[in-house]
């Protein structure tokens, strides 16, 4: 019997129920779920930076003309209050926070939980137990020319080889996609795990950083060959590469749950989420969390990491897609959570994301 042409059949969506029927996605559910309390701000520990690099967020806007607040005691009080109205999860970048590693061993005793955005030229002390995140853009050769520093991956390696904190976040440009299976065996013989980024242009840049549609297919291609060849110290799921290299960016897919995209004050990170500048203060109108990205080509994954993750009903849908999801959310929580270990994948396999319903 044929449907009338009027009518749209929506595919039945399984109970939630069904989906956690297998014992292996429960198990990886109810993991996953006790890390739901996790409510993020980003704060710029300074405004300088020991090395400059093309397409650099932080020397976009306004954000770097803010004065530094180098105040112990305003930093103490800053984080106090910040818990009390319910952050449990900082995020410390800035220019670069290594430089100033007094105020992260303040936020670190108010705020333990949390993860730090370096560059990776100095070696953050290890009284300071935060994730890290070491920015990697290439080979020493590549990072001298897009960064203007020398041997920088050597350096850092030297530094954290080995250290549980570090995850080392290799951003894919146009320009570097092939070096990366050279540096990422690199960083599997120094016994260091890794995961990825797109870079994503800062507003108006146009450069030779910026992706294109093939760009973003072999990058895709790169992320999904790493992922098999060291499935144990790549952090990385399948779908994190669909995610974050498909033709369409972040908000245009999931729709940006980040204040400066959305208006909404009533729940998540609308209400929550704010982005602090090196004087302690903020502004709703472009707090994200890497403010001065061009919205419509965002695909950083300190922004999947909110964005995707907030949307789980979209995809409940299926069980393919709600193992795709729990993969990315495995992923995510191993990337930013000191102590939190990723299991292997439940889905192997290409699943776009599903649209709004």
């Amino acid at each position: 019997m044929r449907a009338h042409p009027d009518k749209m059949v929506t595919p039945s969506r399984p109970a939630f129920s069904e989906l956690l029927a297998d014992p292996e996605v429960k198990a990886r559910f109810e993991k996953v779920r006790k890390y739901f309390f996790l409510r993020e701000s980003t704060y710029d520990m300074s405004n300088r930076c020991n090395i400059r690099c093309d397409g650099c967020y932080y020397f976009e806007g306004d954000k770097q003309f803010a004065r530094e607040n180098l105040s112990p005691e305003d930093w103490r009080r800053l984080m106090k209050a910040e818990k009390a109205r319910g952050i449990t999860y900082v995020v410390l970048a800035g220019a670069e926070p290594s430089l100033v590693p007094e105020l992260l061993d303040v936020c670190y005793s108010e705020m333990p939980l949390g993860s730090i955005a370096t560059n990776g030229f100095l070696k953050i002390p290890e009284s300071v137990g935060y994730k890290i995140h070491i920015s990697v853009w290439g080979n020493d050769e590549t990072s001298l020319k897009t960064r203007k520093a020398k041997n920088l991956l050597q350096k850092q390696i030297e530094n954290y080889r080995g250290d549980p904190r570090a995850v080392f976040v290799y951003t894919f440009t146009r320009d570097n996609i092939d070096e990366v299976h050279d540096v990422a065996a690199d960083l599997v013989y120094a016994d260091c795990r890794l995961t990825f980024n797109v870079f994503s242009s800062p507003v108006g840049y146009e450069g030779p950083l910026r992706h294109d549609t093939e760009s973003l297919q072999k990058t895709r291609q790169a992320m999904i060959d790493l992922l098999k060849r060291y499935p144990k110290q790549v952090l990385f799921s399948v779908y994190n590469a669909v995610a974050h290299t498909s033709p369409s960016g972040l908000h245009d897919l999931y729709s940006c749950s980040y204040p400066r995209c959305n208006p909404s004050q009533d729940i998540g990170l609308g209400r929550s989420f704010r982005q602090y500048r090196t004087d302690l203060n903020w502004d709703r109108s472009v707090a994200c969390c890497v403010p001065d990205t061009d919205c419509a080509d965002c695909r950083h994954y300190a922004a999947g990491s909110a964005v995707v993750t907030a949307r789980l009903y979209r995809h409940a849908g299926d069980s393919d897609t709600f193992k795709s999801w729990l993969d990315y959310v495995d992923t995510y929580l191993a990337v930013w959570v000191m102590g939190y270990e990723k299991e292997a994948n439940l889905c192997g396999r290409v699943i776009e994301p599903p649209p709004a319903r």
